[in-house]
């Protein structure tokens, strides 16, 4: 099995903290991992296990950049083979699956996904579609507001207004209510995420989060409202995990970078969160709404926000959610009855399902 990790995005390490774990939970009688690193710069590199961190801090890792290069040709290879890595200075390393670990752009949005689909290869995870409206949030909440998902009051603010119509830019995210979150449309790990509680905090927010994107989401803040999340398995026939709650106790006041990742404190994961059973249902319905609406196969997160109210607000979905030790992805299904073993297995029998219905589909007529 290949496992793809690092990348070009902002998510690099967290995604090498999320292989590590990948790989930790393999049932090696069925799977042999084979790694390929992807450093910053976009090159690929054959690593070996023992390189793999065995810290949890993220500004401690990175890609062994002595590993030979690697590539895949974006073509299919002899029938008897699912794939195929080339290897600088090495014979040609077969593999069955694919296991893309790579988080935000140039590899949970469509990209890695087409290579795949392109080499005839099985690969863990949503397809195109559902990767590229995953990654987008702009795109993905008008597909579930189109889809009857209620979703929290939002805009749009690309760079261009910003930088031609400032004044009215404020003026219509003002008109959203302070607080407000800006997000980067295009990333994940809370990178680049601000909130606002007046209109200078937007306004540096803004600047910096167009650092990472050249469109952002600007939300309004629901004062109060609970972040919970739950896990998605599955393809045609796709299951639920219980519920989770995010309860942050962070200086910047929301669940940022540092709270989820640098802060050991930061944060606190309640596995399951305390619900009724009505709302535990309400919750896991409107994950699966989502996850069908934006084409969602084989995982995703799904977080949301209870207000007050106990009315339910679809937040996000992450099509390669985080696989880190602290991660709600494998958490939740661990609570749910799911052991990271049977997780990742699941996962890949799911990618080699969905590769045989689709290289079964008649090519000509």
């Amino acid at each position: 099995m290949l496992v793809l990790y690092g990348g070009r995005s902002a998510e690099h390490e967290i995604s090498i903290l999320s292989a590590r774990f990948i790989v930790d939970s393999l049932d090696r009688e069925r799977f042999e991992p084979l790694l390929v690193g992807i450093d910053r710069q976009g090159r690929w590199h054959l690593q070996r296990e023992p390189a793999l961190p065995t810290t949890s801090d993220p500004r401690t890792v990175h890609i062994d950049p002595a590993g030979p290069a690697a590539f895949i040709r974006p073509m299919p290879v002899e029938a008897e083979r699912v794939g195929l890595l080339n290897v600088s200075g090495a014979a040609p390393q077969p593999f069955d699956v694919a296991f893309p670990v790579l988080h935000g752009p140039m590899g949970e949005d469509g990209c890695m996904q087409g290579l795949f689909e392109l080499a005839g290869v099985p690969f863990v995870g949503a397809g195109v579609t559902g990767s590229a409206v995953g990654m987008d949030k702009l795109i993905q909440k008008q597909i579930l507001e189109t889809a009857g998902v209620p979703v929290v009051p939002y805009l749009g603010l690309p760079r261009h207004r910003w930088d031609q119509a400032r004044d009215e830019a404020i003026e219509e995210c003002e008109a959203l209510g302070y607080p407000l979150f800006i997000k980067p449309a295009n990333l994940g790990s809370s990178l680049g995420i601000g909130m606002a509680r007046q209109r200078t905090e937007l306004c540096d927010a803004v600047v910096h989060a167009l650092q990472f994107d050249t469109k952002l989401v600007i939300e309004e803040g629901l004062v109060g409202a609970r972040e919970i999340e739950c896990s998605v398995l599955g393809n045609d026939d796709p299951q639920v995990s219980l519920p989770g709650e995010i309860v942050v106790d962070h200086a910047d006041g929301f669940y940022s970078y540092e709270a989820k990742y640098i802060d050991a404190t930061g944060a606190k994961l309640c596995v399951p969160a305390e619900l009724t059973h009505a709302e535990v249902a309400a919750i896991q319905h409107l994950a699966l709404r989502a996850y069908r609406a934006l084409d969602g196969a084989g995982m995703a997160r799904v977080d949301l926000f209870v207000t007050a109210e106990r009315d339910v607000y679809l937040n996000e979905i992450n099509t390669i959610p985080g696989f880190t030790a602290i991660s709600m992805y494998p958490q939740l299904w661990d609570k749910s009855g799911l052991k990271p073993t049977q997780l990742v297995s699941r996962l890949i029998e799911l990618a080699l399902d969905r590769h045989r219905q689709r290289t079964a589909l008649r090519t000509c007529r």
